[in-house]
């Protein structure tokens, strides 16, 4: 093993890759050596980074796929081992949260939405993952929202707080196989995603105030901690969770 954070000769797939956190962490990726497929429900946004990363030297497949689909994630691997060859990590980042408000609020179809996408897509993808690599790594972005109280994502919360308990079950099932599972919780990252927090001033004061770094994070800040763990530099690190908030989760 090497200590040196590189993903020269690995091919990573990276799902709600077409903004945001996904967006920043699949071209750090390929700036890193990897060659990346990006994945997400709309093919026009998945182009348009794929591009990005191509402008600048690297190696992008971008293939549309809702991850809430088993086939159509299974269709993703097969179409990824046969360009590549192989698969050697899995950033499980496309997510969703379609309702913001107190928690008994929530109806049924708003419920199943989330927990469709950032539950179950998370498990589809890390089954198939699984099935086509031999070893590797997985990366799951949950959120410092399944850490603690959620005020207006409680189901949100919900999903990430099962995402942690994922990788930790599945760090025990699949190590054998030499396949690690570690996630990323975030803090309050300036995204599409988290538009309504960032421009409501109480709620966005509320998350900074509770920083020690006194701001909010780009999605670029994410996007080191996913190149380190999903390279072998983070060979003996499996079932873990590191933290991204700027210190909220400190106080």
């Amino acid at each position: 093993m090497t200590s040196a954070i590189t993903l020269e000769g690995k091919v990573v797939v990276v799902t709600g890759a077409s903004r945001g956190i996904g967006a920043a962490i699949a071209s750090a990726a390929a700036q890193a050596g990897a060659s990346v497929v990006l994945a997400s429900r709309k093919q026009d946004g998945l182009d348009a980074v794929a591009e990005q990363i191509r402008a600048k030297g690297g190696t992008a497949l971008p293939i549309a796929a809702h991850t809430g689909d088993p086939e159509a994630i299974d269709a993703l691997f097969d179409k990824a081992v046969k360009e590549f060859g192989t698969v050697h990590g899995l950033v499980n980042n496309a997510a969703t949260n379609v309702y913001f408000g107190p928690l008994l609020g929530i109806d049924e179809g708003a419920w199943d939405k989330i927990f469709e996408t950032n539950v179950k897509g998370y498990f589809n993808a890390v089954r198939a993952f699984a099935s086509k690599a031999s070893g590797g790594s997985v990366v799951n972005i949950a959120s410092v929202a399944g850490m603690r109280a959620a005020p207006f994502q409680g189901v949100y919360g919900m999903t990430k707080a099962a995402v942690i308990s994922m990788t930790q079950t599945l760090s025990l099932e699949l190590g054998s196989g030499g396949i690690r599972v570690n996630a990323i919780a975030p803090g309050l990252v300036e995204t599409r995603f988290s538009q309504v927090l960032i421009e409501d001033e109480a709620m966005r004061d509320m998350f900074v105030g509770r920083t020690s770094l006194g701001r909010h994070a780009q999605p670029e800040e994410m996007a080191g901690a996913a190149v380190f763990l999903l390279s072998d530099a983070a060979s003996y690190m499996t079932g873990q969770v590191m933290v991204l908030d700027g210190g909220m989760t400190a106080t």
